[in-house]
């Protein structure tokens, strides 16, 4: 799968579409990627997630029908997806510093937002270690909550420090010495209508250990990329994270994403020295030949 080019002709697609719907849903639907791995991808090659990109240029071409056009606050909130003038004008205000009222007779302080430019470059370096292998199904268990993707950068971490808090027998905060919680970090794709994945810290299932505390779920057999980090958490795993999207899956059209989900694998150990291994899974297939 070439991202670099799913990327692009997702953005033209925003533009086409700045004044109708443009859910996360119809917009994943149009590049045939999963909701999770769509928005992964937009965040880490963008540097915004998709409300963000959307929000910022509505509020840009809003600002340009306001100077150029003299249009009313009525009618540009409607046009750019607001309920109300009222949360229009607020949200106008948050992200041009000042109001419509304002903006309008001091046109020279709005601010730009264009339409972003994908373009991977592939640098020198440290190769990507990385295994290709297929696998059976496997269980894991653990504990779960529901994120939204907006705010999964922010929530996912408070999730883990909410559990290590919880977790008196924790090793360094990320894995438990006796039950194994802690050494995956699973997101799982959600068909609910409402832009979010289930997460769960979760360890190797162990019957004699199950209890109610802890939810079961069964990875179906699948090929996976196994990537594969050294250095302290969580440097190690986001640049990681940025290689995979900037450099691997763009370099790599033979292989595409075949599910929602995504694992990472935390070992135990000092997760801050800087010979800790952790690791990235990522679902693929063979993309077919014509």
């Amino acid at each position: 799968m070439n991202w670099t080019k799913v990327l692009k002709e997702s953005i033209a697609y925003i533009e086409q579409n700045l004044n109708s719907d443009l859910s996360l849903e119809r917009l994943s639907e149009h590049v045939h990627i999963s909701e999770y791995y769509y928005q992964k991808a937009f965040s880490i090659m963008t540097g915004y997630t998709i409300g963000e990109y959307i929000r910022n240029r509505r509020l840009y071409l809003a600002a340009l029908d306001l100077i150029e056009k003299n249009d009313k606050v009525i009618d540009l909130a409607y046009r750019y997806g607001y309920d109300t003038p009222e949360s229009f004008s607020k949200a106008f205000s948050r992200f041009h510093g000042l109001s419509p009222i304002k903006l309008k007779k001091e046109p020279f302080r709005v601010k730009v937002f264009l339409p972003i430019e994908i373009n991977i470059s592939f640098k020198g370096g440290s190769q990507l270690e990385y295994s290709i292998e297929d696998m059976d199904a496997f269980k894991v268990m653990g504990i779960g909550a529901q994120f939204s993707y907006e705010n999964a950068f922010v929530e996912v971490p408070k999730f883990w420090q909410s559990w290590k808090d919880g977790c008196p027998g924790s090793v360094d905060g990320r894995v438990d010495s006796d039950v194994n919680i802690g050494k995956y970090g699973i997101s799982i794709d959600t068909v609910d209508g409402h832009h979010t994945f289930d997460y769960y810290i979760a360890g190797d299932f162990d019957e004699d250990w199950l209890s109610a505390a802890y939810e079961v779920i069964e990875i179906p057999a699948m090929k996976w990329v196994k990537f594969y980090a050294t250095g302290p958490m969580p440097t190690a795993l986001q640049a990681l994270n940025t290689r995979i999207f900037n450099e691997w899956l763009p370099d790599n059209p033979m292989y595409e994403i075949s599910a929602g989900y995504n694992i990472e694998l935390y070992q135990m150990g000092n997760i801050h020295g800087v010979n800790y291994k952790s690791e990235i899974w990522i679902p693929v297939r063979a993309v077919p030949t014509a």
